[in-house]
């Protein structure tokens, strides 16, 4: 039976190892200096609505929120959306429209229309839109000046439906946000690329951003108010529709402060049933992306033999090289004094994955919801 285990390890390990020089490819694809994917090339600068729905106090709030209304961009506006009205966010909101009057607006008390909060927020936002472009834009990222011009210049294409981006945290503070930051930098992105050409296309968007124009979004049945990973699923359904998605050069920033590891295995745990729910099967093919925490059990049941030493040796090593071209390529500098973590953040992705594999219940912003069909959702009771 030992026997048996090992060979099933080994030949995890095997695919793994493939999965993470496959991963270390791509990334450098993508990012080379080469590559004009995403470019800003000139165009008609459109105006634009940025739609922003908020609940509670993220960390880096002010920086976030003000980085919205400091755009190198000729016309456009903000509109932020929050639901309840003694939501501890508001004061600082007031502060940034009374800040920037001319910039951005701001909406309280919207009544949910649905269990999805945050698309309920956002249909509010939608229709008070002033512009045919808009951005849908998560409270938690930080924007440079020129993210308004480089997440819509795609958009001159009208084949392109959605232009979406990722998100990593540049500078974390502690070894949780460390390890949220590793699973976006060192596996989702790549993961995200991968999935794009093996779809012949990106056929889901990152929540962080979303641009598209409003006719683009009601040709494919707009905003959903009971879906879970909304956001996924909008990529998804803009996909089916025929439109392409693009996934923008630019990598947002999101501040995660002082994050504990119980809060982002919360928060992933949520994404990882996201992603069953919508992707079905395809899920469980994710059992060959974990090679280093293949490499305990394989040891043990070895007693350390010297073939599976070597094994694991060379696994790390090929985890590590691709950690660090993940790193360089995306710029995050900040990462390397948190490496020494990088273990226990692949054994963080392990569980993840295991648990989301069953049960349907996620916790999102306070609330315990329960997940069915393709990705509805309904209150936990």
């Amino acid at each position: 039976m030992t026997t048996l285990l090992e060979i099933l390890f080994v030949l995890l390990i095997g695919s793994s190892i493939v999965f993470y020089l496959t991963c270390a490819v791509f990334t450098h694809q993508f990012f080379t200096p080469t590559n004009k994917h995403g470019s800003t090339a000139d165009h008609s600068s459109p105006p634009v609505s940025i739609l922003v729905p908020v609940c509670g106090l993220d960390a880096g709030a002010w920086d976030n929120w003000s980085s919205f209304c400091l755009q190198a961009y000729p016309d456009y506006e903000v509109l932020f959306g929050v639901t309840d009205p003694h939501d501890p966010a508001l004061p600082m909101l007031q502060k940034v429209v009374e800040t920037y009057p001319d910039r951005a607006r701001l909406f309280c008390g919207l009544e949910p229309r649905g269990i999805n909060y945050k698309d309920s927020n956002l249909s509010y936002l939608l229709e008070d839109a002033r512009h045919e472009v808009i951005i849908f834009a998560d409270s938690d990222i930080r924007v440079q000046a020129d993210y308004i011009c480089t997440v819509t210049a795609p958009l001159a294409d009208e084949k392109v439906g959605l232009v979406t981006c990722a998100f990593i945290g540049y500078h974390p503070r502690s070894v949780g946000a460390a390890m949220a930051s590793f699973g976006r930098c060192f596996d989702f992105i790549p993961s995200l690329l991968i999935a794009r050409t093996l779809d012949q296309g990106l056929r889901c968007a990152v929540g962080a951003t979303i641009a598209t124009r409003k006719a683009t979004l009601a040709s494919f049945g707009g905003l959903h108010f009971n879906r879970i990973g909304s956001d996924y699923n909008l990529g998804k359904r803009a996909a089916q529709a025929g439109y392409r998605i693009e996934l923008s050069l630019h990598v947002l920033e999101s501040d995660t402060g002082y994050e504990n590891i119980a809060q982002v295995f919360q928060r992933e745990l949520r994404w990882a049933r996201t992603i069953r729910f919508n992707r079905g099967a395809q899920y469980y093919s994710m059992v060959f992306c974990y090679g280093t925490a293949y490499c305990f059990p394989l040891l043990l049941l070895s007693e350390f033999a010297d073939w599976a030493i070597a094994l694991s040796s060379v696994t790390f090593v090929i985890r590590y090289i691709q950690v660090l071209i993940a790193i360089f390529s995306i710029n995050c500098l900040k990462l390397l004094p948190w490496l020494w973590a990088l273990p226990l953040r692949d054994v963080l992705n392990f569980v993840v994955w295991f648990a989301g594999a069953f049960g349907q219940g996620v916790y999102w912003r306070g609330r315990q919801l329960r997940v069915e069909g393709d990705g509805l959702i309904t209150q936990w009771e």
